[in-house]
């Protein structure tokens, strides 16, 4: 059976994507940007600063064969093989049809007073710090679609370029990512230290919000993602960008669905990412990490009620 040697595949690992069609396959590049490419066969597949995301396949990764793989379909050893012979590889048997045009991203126009969203995610537990650090820098605003209010989380590339935004409702039950959002740049919120090596992933930005609140008291610094529901391809795109990241917490609901996610993440995470750290860390009550905010803070005011009648009752 052919295999290839340790060597081999750490020298083919070397190869990005960007590197191997330029040399191999030019003609499926098309610049899309001063720092970003996509490819003719795939037009969401979108390659940049040495990383390439295909935001219809869901996949993510840096190598050529990881893209050879996970989006021409090849075995592994043939996936090396093409990269270290410096060939083009095989043409499919059967023709690869074209991705629809996809829309150009373009952020929803936000209102001018944010006083819906303010009060919806206070209502959520969200302090006013932290919300208005978010509004400050763009990241959270207040928009409609067809005239119902939304509460808009916006998520940024390396550059600080808006690539995703997501809109819930915020008196109508609705939630949809904007047109041409690239997932691999979902809401995040960066560390308070620049050099800190952990991160801690969420299902939704609501939770990411809560988790960094309660989180201010017990002084932990990290980075914070929301994957915007329970698929990997979020997380390992961000892994890919940023390689100081040695400790992942899975702060996924604690229901079946959540906590079956963060046990295949974690596996995915120990296959591909042997030095990281990665734990499960579910809410310890409630079903995500706003339902645990929200009861804390109810505990916290009962406690508070009842030191207050107790003090009255000793004054009188």
């Amino acid at each position: 059976m052919p295999s290839v040697t340790a060597d081999q595949l750490k020298q083919a690992r070397e190869v990005d994507l960007l590197s191997y069609l330029q040399a191999n396959e030019p003609h499926e590049l098309r610049r899309a940007g001063p720092h970003e490419y996509r490819t003719v066969t795939h037009g969401s597949l979108v390659i940049s600063n040495g990383f390439w995301c295909w935001n219809r396949g869901q996949v993510a990764g840096r190598s050529a064969i990881d893209y050879l793989i996970k989006v021409r379909g090849m075995g592994f050893v043939e996936a090396v093989e093409t990269v270290l012979g410096g060939r083009a590889a095989p043409v499919p048997l059967l023709p690869v049809e074209k991705e629809r045009a996809r829309k150009a991203f373009v952020l929803p126009p936000p209102v001018r007073l944010a006083s819906h969203a303010l009060t919806y995610l206070q209502g959520r537990g969200i302090s006013p710090e932290i919300i208005g650090r978010c509004i400050r820098d763009g990241t959270i605003y207040e928009s409609r679609d067809k005239g119902k209010a939304g509460c808009v989380f916006v998520g940024r590339d390396e550059r600080g370029v808006p690539r995703f935004a997501h809109m819930r409702g915020i008196y109508e039950k609705y939630h949809r990512d904007v047109d041409g959002s690239n997932k691999c740049f979902s809401f995040s919120l960066p560390a308070e230290s620049p050099d800190s090596q952990c991160l801690a992933v969420f299902e939704s930005p609501i939770d990411l919000l809560s988790h960094a609140i309660m989180q201010i008291r017990d002084g932990w610094d990290g980075y914070r993602l929301s994957l915007g529901g329970t698929s990997p391809v979020v997380l390992t795109a961000f892994l890919e960008r940023d390689s100081q990241i040695s400790n992942v917490s899975l702060c996924l609901d604690n229901d079946e669905a959540g906590q079956t996610a963060a046990t295949k993440i974690r596996d995915i995470l120990a296959d591909r990412y042997p030095n990281i750290t990665v734990t499960i860390d579910p809410p310890d009550i409630g079903k995500d990490y706003n339902d645990m905010l929200l009861q804390a803070q109810a505990l916290e005011k009962e406690r508070n009620h009842a030191s207050h009648q107790k003090e009255a009752g000793i004054s009188l």
